[in-house]
């Protein structure tokens, strides 16, 4: 896997503290910096996701991923699947992750409280790089809810 992130900043864009991503499978992410009102030359200009964020989504989309295809392949009826991710840093440098919560949302016909949660154990226990790697430094803890459709 790899991935070049470039600057936009001296190209004279709207932000100076633009960046873009170009990912090994072809596809583009950008991403801005925060405004910075003591010294707006070192912030962005909240044109496009914190590279924070990112990580948060990018984590949220592997476990979702991994809860999906675990209830496809038990041959359940899942129809829907959500994660919102709410997350504490932090306060000193280097701000990780100190603390983030999962409540995923998984929508289905006669879907087993059972097999959800499973499935979310074993994304977060032994297929979901990315929560498996920010559980290093911080404390994850996830819910769920059912919707019957």
């Amino acid at each position: 896997m790899e991935c070049t992130v470039s600057w936009t900043g001296a190209l004279a864009t709207r932000s100076g503290m633009g960046f873009v991503a170009e990912t090994g499978s072809g596809h583009t992410i950008v991403m801005d910096g925060a405004p910075d009102p003591v010294k707006p030359e070192n912030g962005g200009q909240n044109l496009a996701p914190r590279p924070m964020e990112t990580v948060l989504a990018g984590t949220g989309g592997c476990t979702a991923y991994d809860v999906v295809l675990i209830l496809k392949r038990g041959r359940h009826n899942v129809q829907g699947c959500s994660v919102k991710l709410t997350s504490e840093r932090a306060e000193v440098d280097p701000k990780v992750f100190t603390k983030i919560h999962m409540h995923f949302t998984v929508s289905g016909k006669g879907l087993p409280a059972a097999a959800v949660e499973r499935a979310i154990a074993m994304s977060h226990e032994k297929y979901c790089s990315a929560s498996i790697m920010l559980a290093k430094t911080a404390a994850i803890t996830t819910s769920f809810e059912l919707v019957e459709v």
